[in-house]
């Protein structure tokens, strides 16, 4: 096993022209009489090697072999896709970070009004001698809780435009990181959890510290 590659598919004279009948949409072999199509074998490259480095590394463990006789590959698209997926990847970084900025001002805000409404509930547990972390320990796990319900809603969003992208392209299958997803999935839970975590606990400290009078500004 070469630790470049994710995966190969072994692709017979047949599927290869069942394949090429589909792009095509004519039966190229009726019209000739038999299949031009040679037997081939499919290499997807891991991510980190779908450049031309990486490309031309593999073509020379490739070459070592005495039954290779020519690795060829379109060195200009390889350069033009790199290209473009550096553009998209800072195009949507960059829309990340906006809509990351809007999120955690809007739940945050959210979670203020909702603290807001029960501002005098937490000084009349404050007057009755509640320490404040007794006060705040409802209010944080409540806000947990809903972190939590949002991260698992936005997992299931996720997998669902990640399944229409697989109908529309199958090749995306062979792109998947069962790991990685794993590692996305639990970060989307953790930023919304520690989301609602600090601003509960932020808007929870902030009716603590003021007096009374205050509570009807």
């Amino acid at each position: 096993a070469n630790i470049m590659v994710k995966q190969t598919q072994y692709v017979s004279k047949e599927l290869a022209a069942r394949n090429l009948q589909k792009d095509l949409g004519e039966d190229f072999v009726k019209f000739l009489g038999y299949n031009p199509l040679s037997k081939s074998l499919d290499v997807y490259l891991k991510a980190d090697y779908t450049n031309n480095a990486g490309i031309e590394k593999f073509k020379a463990q490739l070459l070592k072999n005495p039954m290779v006789k020519e690795v060829k590959y379109q060195q200009s698209l390889v350069d033009q896709m790199n290209q473009n997926l550096a553009s998209i990847s800072l195009v949507i970084l960059a829309f990340a970070g906006i809509f990351i900025v809007v999120s955690v001002a809007l739940i945050n805000n959210t979670i203020r009004l909702a603290i807001y409404s029960q501002r005098f509930l937490i000084k009349s547990m404050q007057l009755v001698g509640a320490t404040k972390s007794f006060i705040r320990k409802p209010f944080i796990a409540y806000g947990i809780w809903h972190g939590l319900l949002g991260g698992l809603i936005a997992i299931i969003i996720l997998m669902g435009t990640l399944y229409f992208a697989q109908t529309q392209i199958p090749d995306l299958v062979v792109l998947q990181s069962y790991t990685e997803f794993g590692l996305v999935f639990l970060i989307v839970i953790g930023i919304g959890v520690l989301i609602s975590a600090v601003s509960t606990f932020l808007a929870v400290n902030k009716f603590l510290r003021l007096k009374i009078y205050d509570l009807y500004r």
